[in-house]
């Protein structure tokens, strides 16, 4: 066991740690110029979400979960699960009552052993150490991963799927049952969770024992078993168990569920005359998406590709496309095929700095109130 903490330790999270920082030195000092900026114009005005710097957005909200509970902040905030902000009460504790700094230490936290985690299952996967590194590099600074340095549930989410597919991919299932758990308590999408595990429990059912079927049948009702133990307490608080997924299909929030290929036409037509960087970027960034999930199904087990474009088309199918770029990101695979994709150092390079330049701008108008992570 302390050998195979330390190997992790010396291999895996020393993979994730150079690009870990330079994110975060990225997206803080994307906050501190824009502050420096519209402090400097003369008559300009903070946005609210200057202010409230690595608070800004959902984080808020989670914060102030953390710190008072939702009863205090009231039944829309019921839309955020409960994962995150508990662990950031937990921790709290330890920092002397301050939620709002064990919040980021928890978001932040989750973001290095994610990365540290995906380098492993990459060169499980790949048993090539380049597309590995690659995939911690491209895992911190991909560019709407500045939602893994806010005070979001994201990296949370994140860590603990990657740590599912290590599981699965391993046939540990029993192990994927408690991460699974966490997934649905820690984000709504957490239930998708079951398509890549049914894939893989599939995988030699007929030889299995009748122990490891019922592990591999746990491993696929984990995640939803998670998010409906969340809902069970909302029926118990509120008397309405559906209330936080109706919240989040309010018209200010998801819009409801539409026809994603309807969605998809609507936002290609407001790419040539209309809303270009509303839905218009969203739906070029869909496209990309796509683009990645073909890699992942022609590359990667089946389970990767299929649990990615699960997620995608969940997106897609939303009214408001707002924040599909991070949502679509909580499907780790589509980072893994970004790495895949980027084997060429010719290309390598050039991708990584525009990934870079493109976390920072994305800091930038996340802060300036003009996007949302």
């Amino acid at each position: 066991m302390i050998d195979a903490v330390r190997e992790f330790v010396r291999r895996d999270l020393r993979a994730a740690l150079v690009p870990w920082f330079l994110a975060r030195v990225f997206v803080v000092g994307s906050l501190a110029l824009t502050r420096f900026g519209v402090d400097h114009i003369e008559g300009a005005r903070r946005p609210v979400q200057l202010g409230q710097g690595m608070f800004a957005w959902d984080a808020a909200f989670y914060r102030d979960i953390a710190e008072h509970g939702y009863g205090a902040v009231g039944s829309g905030a019921l839309r955020f699960f409960p994962l995150v902000p508990l662990l950031a009460r937990w921790l709290g504790v330890v920092f002397v009552g301050n939620d709002a700094f064990a919040l980021l230490v928890v978001a932040n936290g989750s973001a290095l052993l994610f990365g540290a985690l995906l380098y492993r299952l990459a060169r499980l996967e790949t048993g090539d150490e380049g597309t590995a590194v690659r995939a911690a590099w491209f895992a911190a600074i991909f560019p709407p991963a500045v939602a893994l340095v806010l005070g979001y549930a994201e990296a949370t989410f994140m860590l603990v799927s990657v740590a599912m597919f290590l599981a699965l991919r391993r046939k540990r299932f029993a192990w994927a049952v408690p991460f699974g758990l966490l997934a649905g308590l820690t984000r709504p999408v957490g239930v998708l969770l079951a398509i890549p595990a049914a894939i893989e429990a599939a995988r030699a059912w007929p030889a299995a024992s009748a122990r490891d079927r019922v592990e591999r049948v746990g491993a696929v009702l984990a995640a939803p078993v998670g998010s409906g133990l969340y809902l069970l307490w909302v029926r118990y608080a509120y008397g309405d168990a559906w209330l936080p997924l109706r919240i989040q299909n309010d018209r200010m929030h998801r819009g409801g569920f539409v026809d994603p290929f309807t969605r998809t036409f609507d936002g290609i037509a407001d790419l040539v005359h209309g809303d270009r960087f509303g839905s218009g970027l969203h739906v070029l960034w869909a496209a990309a998406f796509v683009v990645l999930i073909v890699v992942l199904l022609r590359r990667l087990p089946a389970s990767y590709g299929t649990y990615a474009a699960a997620m995608l088309v969940v997106n897609l199918s939303a009214r408001n496309l707002d924040s599909l770029e991070r949502y679509a990101m909580s499907a780790f695979p589509l980072v893994l095929a970004v790495a895949l994709v980027t084997e060429r150092p010719d290309v390598e390079r050039p991708v990584l700095v525009l990934s870079a330049a493109g976390l920072v701008g994305y800091s930038v108008l996340s802060f300036l109130g003009v996007y949302v992570p």
